[in-house]
């Protein structure tokens, strides 16, 4: 068997004409997704991660993880409307680079797609139990935080996973609508935040601006490049886009415009509020406005962050079930992970058994070890889209491409180079973390994947003809 095999065009495009998934996402649609992905924890959480890694020039931060997700943005633009399927880095990985390097994305995407929901779903009870604490509710600890935090198990966060799973099972189309719904509430949310913020900053709190230096920085963008992790969700959606050489780049650039700009306001405003050792990350944008009085404001900003942060939630956990799709699809995963759901047209199974995963995640184990986590999958991802580019480029010269990416092989090297950079900046005990999981991986690979994947088989069959 040849690991290093790869999938035909043909073969790519077979498995999407053959899909019973439901093409029913347009542009808005598919933008919302990707902002429902991009603004949620990144802006209510995340930015006090990052002020603490890099004090006010977290704005740099975002700034610089904002231009390496354009430009990576453009590059899965170019890959999504070529190869509209439902696998994202991972079908791309498997076409450009062979099986073992799509086994890997995948894996890493897992971790990438599983941390991420359960990252949001911690940071959404540290916010709920903000806000419930406003209106004079405390919720025991025993039964509102992790075992590292004093207590035996975060159940808001278990209970919002175990409701957006249930929302994925009934059906895309009705998420969708859910998903716009919330998105305009938090996008309204946050401009009452910049609002109401931009009148009680200090510019006391911007000195000294650069306390850590260019490495507080990088660590800040570091921290806080999970955010963009919605690029990958939108590739995701593909699939079940109704036109997706259309309708993909024009959501991705929705998306890359309203994000950008949410979230150097949002870091601006907050610290120039507050100084960034007193931020509390799990109650950061609510906090701010309660720290100057605006006790309405801060209730219900954290009542819009609640109700925003869910949007993440079913972006991150709907792009995890379809790469689990796409994998179990090719032979690499159990067949029930692709299973569709008679009445509802979903992977129903596959959907239940991530959000069990992610719930687990997120009742037992404390944000910042969530959070650090989270990075590695998503940079190792946008190196491989980068790479893929270049790569076909020059192996399907001939190939139609509907959105062509500017500047190859510049932009992809530029993205390439900025992601190298944040992951040097992770800490030791992320990576060892990482590599563990990806050892699992091949060890899934290894003792079953590669004796039933569909490529490995046909070539077999094809041998003994």
């Amino acid at each position: 068997m040849n690991i290093w095999k790869k999938k035909t065009t043909e073969q790519i495009l077979e498995g999407i004409e053959k899909t019973s998934l439901k093409k029913n996402l347009t542009a808005k649609d598919i933008g919302a997704l990707g902002i429902g992905a991009v603004v949620g924890v990144g802006i209510f959480v995340a930015t006090g991660e990052g002020a603490h890694a890099a004090g006010p020039a977290v704005i740099v931060s975002f700034i610089l993880a904002a231009i390496v997700a354009c430009f990576c943005g453009l590059c899965y633009s170019e890959l999504a409307t070529m190869f509209p399927v439902a696998g994202s880095t991972y079908s791309y990985a498997y076409i450009t680079f062979g099986e073992i390097v799509a086994v890997i994305i995948g894996w890493c995407l897992t971790a990438e797609y599983l941390v991420a929901c359960s990252a949001v779903a911690s940071g959404w009870s540290g916010t709920f139990l903000g806000v419930m604490k406003s209106f004079g509710i405390t919720i025991p600890k025993a039964i509102s935080a992790s075992p590292s935090n004093g207590g035996i198990i975060d159940l808001p966060a278990v209970l919002i996973i175990a409701l957006i799973t249930i929302l994925l099972c009934y059906g895309m189309r009705e998420s969708a609508k859910v998903n716009n719904i919330i998105v305009g509430v938090k996008i309204a949310i946050i401009l009452l935040f910049i609002v109401l913020g931009m009148m009680h900053i200090d510019v006391s709190n911007y000195k000294p601006f650069n306390p850590y230096g260019w490495k507080g920085i990088f660590a800040g963008a570091s921290t806080i490049f999970f955010s963009y992790i919605g690029f990958d969700a939108i590739s995701t959606s593909a699939e079940e886009a109704k036109n997706p050489e259309r309708d993909i780049p024009l959501g991705l650039i929705m998306c890359l415009t309203v994000v950008s700009l949410l979230y150097v306001a949002v870091a601006f405003v907050l610290t120039g509020m507050v100084p960034f050792q007193e931020i509390i990350p799990e109650n950061a944008v609510p906090g701010a406005l309660a720290r100057v009085g605006i006790n309405w404001g801060s209730a219900l900003v954290g009542t819009g962050a609640i109700i925003g942060m869910m949007s993440t939630l079913l972006a991150v956990l709907y792009g995890q079930v379809r790469v689990f799709m796409g994998m179990s699809r090719d032979g690499l995963l159990p067949k029930y992970f692709s299973k569709i759901h008679s009445t509802h047209k979903t992977p129903y199974i596959s959907t239940i058994i991530t959000g069990t995963v992610a719930a687990i995640i997120a009742g037992f184990l404390p944000l910042d070890t969530i959070v650090q986590f989270l990075s590695i999958g998503t940079l190792l991802g946008f190196i491989v889209v980068s790479l893929s580019v270049i790569r076909l480029r020059k192996t399907m010269p001939n190939f139609k491409r509907v959105f062509r990416c500017p500047g190859v092989p510049y932009i992809p090297v530029i993205t390439i180079l900025c992601c190298l950079a944040l992951l040097s900046r992770l800490h030791l005990k992320t990576w060892i973390g990482f590599i563990i999981w990806l050892i699992i991986g091949l060890i899934v690979y290894f003792t079953y994947g590669r004796k039933h994947s569909l490529l490995q088989n046909e070539n077999s069959e094809k041998d003994r003809v």
